[in-house]
């Protein structure tokens, strides 16, 4: 585990136990009185979740030595496929093969799909659900991309060529994030 990683999980352990000891769930009275009223413990809550899960996020897309290379999951003919990673990282590399949807679920962990070669040749959709964690699509640029994102503590970014091209098949990615991100670009 990378110190970046273990730093991220000590404050997101950190405040689970401020919550769970704000809630009654604990007793513990030195954790009790670290701050001032009740909103300023929520938001400090809120900083020490945020901190620790972008840390954590992070540590994972800048060390693609962590990301495990996976084959492409089995899927019925014309059928799409699905992705789940919990707590590490995956990546999915298509080679010239068809692709005809996903579904991809991150929980805390990321989840890397790189459709640059794919052959794509109708509208197709990928529906997201992230939790404490990312999501990191490349497209072809020639690819049109539209986004629907329902986030909590989160969001796109679609870092894509803009251009719509006439005629190019249209990915629909419909993103859900809590405390989790997708990123979509071209390479």
């Amino acid at each position: 585990m990378r110190r970046r990683t273990f730093i991220g999980v000590i404050f997101i352990v950190a405040a689970l136990l401020k919550l769970a000891t704000l809630w009654g769930i604990l007793q513990w009275r030195w954790f009790e009185t670290m701050s001032e009223g009740r909103w300023a413990m929520y938001f400090g809550i809120f900083v020490l979740l945020y901190v620790g899960v972008h840390l954590v996020i992070d540590s994972y897309r800048r060390d693609p030595s962590q990301w495990l290379q996976r084959p492409i999951p089995p899927a019925e003919e014309g059928k799409r496929i699905c992705c789940s990673v919990h707590y590490g990282g995956d990546e999915y590399i298509y080679k010239g093969e068809p692709f005809h949807g996903a579904r991809l679920d991150a929980f805390c962990g990321g989840l890397r799909l790189d459709l640059r070669e794919a052959v794509i040749t109708e509208d197709e959709e990928i529906d997201i659900h992230t939790f404490m964690g990312g999501v990191e699509l490349i497209v072809p640029d020639w690819l049109n991309v539209e986004t629907k994102s329902r986030s909590f503590i989160g969001g796109v970014g679609n870092e894509t060529n803009r251009n719509v091209k006439d005629g190019a098949p249209t990915l629909h990615i419909v993103a859900s994030n809590f405390l989790g991100s997708v990123s979509i670009k071209n390479n």
